[in-house]
């Protein structure tokens, strides 16, 4: 029986015909069409997971949960704080505010010279119940640079009850005599170094000259003078000079070096052209306009070093054909 099973599951392969290489049969097994799989398909990935393991999962997820909660309480506790001390500063200091902690009890000045210290007091204008909270520094600062003498200011607040007005004066450049009363007499005039017109200079023996500063006739004395000016220029306290000829004097000695400008005593402005500087020694130096300073300089030194007290006048209106002449 087994052999002839065997027999009936196993064919015999046909012989090759005389001549012909043998055939041989496939014995690859086939699949129907309904177990082939797609090319290039994979089979589904199954995968399981252990009650254990959600229940793991779920618990780590509770905790991460109730960790970011924790944390944003957190975050809001402390924006509250800051948003508390805040207010308990700001109620603080509108409390000081309103209050007379703080209160101005003394004002000093620095800096200033040519100004009195009721001239400063008026100039500032202080209000007597303010503090150093509630002092408006801009209005005094602007109240204070209304005067021809400053240049600039900075108020300053010094705790616990001090104001310091930190001032910078502007300097005399120069004293101007200016015709008056049908040129029958003149004012004596000061004048900055950048052109400002600062004050009349009274004489010292007047009524008047008790109440400006003695520091005014002391930098008077140690300037240069500007004379013979055209009969009409009206200098008025605080505004800049605008006459040609005037500007042009201080124009002129401002520019020179400092051992030869301070020689000069005196320039005659009656012009411009006619610019003329006379120096401590008398030489008297027709100048003209402001330009080539420098070299104008050089050949005024170098005629005065070849000559050594003979020289009575030196010309360098035109600084390439100086001409001088001895006493």
């Amino acid at each position: 029986m087994a052999s002839n099973r065997n027999n009936r599951n196993t064919r015999q392969a046909p012989r090759a015909r005389s001549g012909q290489a043998p055939v041989r049969r496939d014995t690859t097994p086939t699949y129907r069409a309904s177990n082939r799989r797609t090319l290039g398909s994979a089979a589904p990935r199954v995968s399981t997971v252990k009650l254990g393991d959600l229940d793991a999962a779920s618990a780590k997820g509770s905790v991460h949960r109730a960790r970011a909660q924790a944390s944003y309480k957190n975050y809001q506790a402390k924006v509250v704080a800051v948003l508390v001390a805040i207010a308990v500063l700001a109620g603080v200091f509108a409390g000081a505010y309103w209050s007379n902690l703080f209160a101005v009890q003394q004002v000093t000045v620095s800096g200033v010279e040519h100004l009195t210290a009721s001239e400063m007091a008026q100039l500032a204008n202080v209000p007597s119940d303010t503090t150093l909270l509630r002092v408006d520094t801009a209005t005094i600062e602007s109240n204070i640079m209304r005067d021809a003498w400053v240049e600039n200011v900075h108020v300053q607040r010094v705790f616990p009850n001090t104001l310091n007005l930190a001032v910078t004066e502007r300097t005399i450049g120069a004293t101007v005599e200016i015709g008056v009363d049908d040129g029958k007499s003149t004012e004596t005039w000061a004048l900055s170094t950048d052109g400002i017109w600062l004050c009349r200079i009274p004489d010292k023996d007047s009524e008047a000259a008790q109440n400006i500063s003695p520091k005014i006739y002391e930098d008077a004395e140690n300037v240069f003078v500007i004379t013979d000016v055209t009969y009409g220029v009206k200098p008025e306290v605080g505004k800049v000079c605008t006459d040609e000829s005037v500007k042009n004097a201080l124009d002129v000695v401002t520019s020179l070096s400092t051992d030869l400008k301070d020689q000069v005593k005196q320039v005659s402005a009656t012009s411009t052209e006619n610019t003329t500087l006379t120096l401590d020694s008398n030489v008297e130096i027709a100048f003209g306009a402001a330009s080539d300073v420098r070299d104008k300089e050089r050949v005024i030194k170098q005629i005065l070093a070849d000559h050594p007290g003979e020289v009575s006048y030196i010309n360098v209106r035109v600084v390439k054909s100086p001409t001088w002449r001895t006493a």
